[in-house]
C-alpha cells in the first residue's frame, strides 16, 4: 500500500436509540467523505471500493443517507453483512502473516459489531459477528467516561452474554495463536506493554492490571498510562470491556496484535477481481452445488439472457450489469431445494438473506429481485425496478426462462431483440412460433404483463 488517509467518524455514537443516525454523525461522515473524494479524483469507477459496515447495517435511515454520502464521495458504498466482514478482516489479517499450519483465531473490536474469525493460512474456516462494539459500548454503559464497579461489571456481563452463543465453537481448543486487529486490540496492547503490565501482547494478567486502573481513575480522561492516544480515550471503556469478556469467555491467555484489518482485506478483495479470483464467482459455484442445480439448465439459460440482454441494451451493455444477470440465472432455481410451487420466490428469499460472501447487500438485493422477476406476474415487482438497465435484465431473463421451459437443447430459431427505450421488439420465425403454440401463448402472456407496467412488448412473427 502507497498511502493512507484516516478520518475517524464513528457513526456508532450517532445511532439514537430507535436506530437512527442522528444530523451530527451524518455531517462528520459526509465532512470526511469529502476529504476521500478529493484523494480519489480521477480514478476509475473499478479501482475503488467503499464499504459500510454495522452502523449502516443497523440504520434505519441509512437508505436515505447513502445517496448523499455516495454523491460526495463520488462513488457507490456497498453496506455489506456482518459475515462477509469477518472475511474480509481476515483476509486482511492472514495476508501480513506467515504461513502456518496452526489455526488463527482473529478477532475484531468496531465500533458497533466485533468479529471473530478462525482460520488457517488465507482461508477462514468459521466467521462470527456479534453486536458490540467500542463505540456503542462505551457510550451505552460508561457515559460521559465515568468507570465504576457497577456499570464495568453490566459492559462485561453485557459482552459475555453474547460471547455465550459462539463460546463453544471459537474456544482455545479449536485455534492455537489469538490475533486482534484494528484500533482496540492496538491501543490495549501499547498500554499494557509500555506500562509494564505485560511483556509481550494482550494477557489475562494484564488486563485484570488495567482493570485495577481503570476502577482506580473513575474516569477515563483521568487515566494516567502511556499508550493511550487522545483519539481512543472515549472509546477505551467498551472496548477493554469487550476484549475482557473475551478473554473470559474464550479462555484465551495472550493476543497479538495484527497489522491489517477490513482495510487491507477489501483491498486484496478488489485485486482478487481484477486477477480472475473474484470471491463471488466462488459463492455462485458453491451454491449451485449446495443446491442442486441443474448445471446444464442453468447454462443455457445464462447464455440465451445474455444474448437478449446485449441485443436490448446494444452499446450501452455495461459488464458489472452482464456479469450480475449471469450470477442470476446460474442461481434462478435454487429455490427447488425448498419447493417446486413457487420456488422462485423462496429462491429469492435464499439471495436476499443468505450469507453470500464477496457479495455486498446491495448485490444480494438485486440478484434477489431478478430471481423474484423470472416468472409470473410482474406485480409483485412493482416499484422496485428502479431503472432501464434493471427492466432490460429483469426482461431478458424472463425471457430466456420461457424459451427453456421445455429443459432441452431441441434447436431455437434466431431470435433477434431491440430495445427502444420504452419498447422491447422480439423477432421470431413464424413457421417456428407456429409449431410452438405453448410459448406463442407464454409470449402473449408476456406482452399482457409488461403492458400493466407501462412498458410495451412486441412479438413479430417473420
Amino acid at each position: 500500500m502507497l498511502d493512507g488517509l484516516r478520518e475517524p467518524v464513528r457513526l456508532a455514537a450517532g445511532l439514537t436509540p430507535d436506530r437512527h443516525l442522528d444530523s451530527d454523525a451524518q455531517q462528520r461522515a459526509l465532512d470526511a467523505l469529502s476529504k476521500f473524494a478529493e484523494r480519489l479524483r480521477g480514478l476509475p469507477r473499478e479501482a475503488v471500493r467503499a464499504v459500510g459496515t454495522n452502523s449502516l447495517r443497523v440504520a434505519k435511515n441509512a437508505a436515505d443517507f447513502i445517496p448523499q454520502a455516495e454523491h460526495v464521495l463520488g462513488f457507490p458504498i456497498e453496506v455489506i453483512a456482518g459475515i462477509e466482514e469477518a472475511r474480509l478482516i481476515y483476509l486482511g489479517v492472514a495476508h501480513g502473516l506467515p504461513q502456518s499450519p496452526d489455526n488463527r483465531l482473529v478477532m475484531d473490536i468496531g465500533g458497533g459489531s466485533t468479529e471473530f474469525i478462525i482460520g488457517n493460512n488465507l482461508e477462514p474456516q468459521k466467521l462470527e459477528s456479534l453486536y458490540m462494539g467500542c463505540v456503542s459500548y462505551s457510550s451505552r454503559y460508561f457515559p460521559n467516561g465515568k468507570i465504576t464497579k457497577q456499570n464495568l461489571k453490566q459492559a462485561e456481563l453485557a459482552a459475555r452474554n453474547e460471547l455465550q452463543t459462539i463460546a463453544k465453537e471459537f474456544s482455545c481448543k479449536h485455534w492455537n495463536v489469538a490475533l486482534g486487529s484494528s484500533g482496540s486490540a492496538r491501543v490495549l496492547c501499547d498500554i499494557l506493554e509500555l506500562n509494564g503490565y505485560s511483556k509481550s501482547g494482550i494477557t489475562r494478567d494484564g488486563l485484570e492490571r488495567l482493570r485495577e486502573e481503570l476502577l482506580d481513575a473513575g474516569d477515563v480522561q483521568r487515566l494516567d498510562v502511556q499508550g493511550l492516544k487522545p483519539d481512543r480515550i472515549p472509546v477505551l471503556p467498551g472496548g477493554f470491556a469487550i476484549m475482557y469478556a473475551t478473554f473470559c469467555e474464550l479462555g484465551i491467555d495472550q493476543m497479538q496484535p495484527a497489522l491489517g484489518a477490513l482495510r487491507e482485506g477489501v483491498l486484496y478483495d478488489l485485486w482478487g477481481r481484477f486477477h480472475h479470483h473474484d470471491m463471488r464467482e466462488v459463492t455462485v459455484q458453491r451454491f449451485m452445488h449446495r443446491y442442486h442445480v441443474d448445471m446444464v439448465q442453468a447454462g443455457r439459460v445464462a447464455k440465451l439472457a445474455h444474448t437478449f440482454a446485449l441485443q436490448f441494451l446494444g452499446e450501452d451493455a455495461d459488464e458489472t450489469a452482464l456479469q450480475v444477470l449471469d450470477w442470476a440465472a446460474r442461481l434462478h432455481e435454487i429455490g427447488i431445494s425448498v419447493a417446486h410451487s413457487g420456488f422462485h420466490k423462496h429462491t429469492a428469499y435464499i439471495l436476499k438473506n443468505a450469507d453470500m460472501p464477496g457479495f455486498s447487500k446491495k448485490e444480494q438485493a438485486r440478484l434477489s429481485l431478478l430471481a423474484l422477476a423470472q416468472r409470473g406476474s410482474l406485480d409483485k415487482l412493482e416499484g422496485q425496478l428502479k431503472d432501464i438497465e434493471d427492466y432490460v435484465l429483469a426482461m431478458s431473463l424472463r425471457l430466456a426462462v420461457l424459451f427453456y421451459r421445455n429443459r432441452s437443447d431441441g434447436g431455437l430459431p434466431a431470435l433477434r431483440g431491440r430495445f427502444s427505450g420504452t419498447k422491447f421488439h422480439l423477432a421470431i420465425d413464424a413457421d417456428w412460433l407456429a409449431q410452438s403454440p405453448l410459448t406463442e401463448t407464454a409470449l402473449q402472456e408476456e406482452e399482457k404483463q409488461w403492458k400493466s407496467q407501462g412498458m410495451s412488448m412486441q412479438v413479430v412473427a417473420k
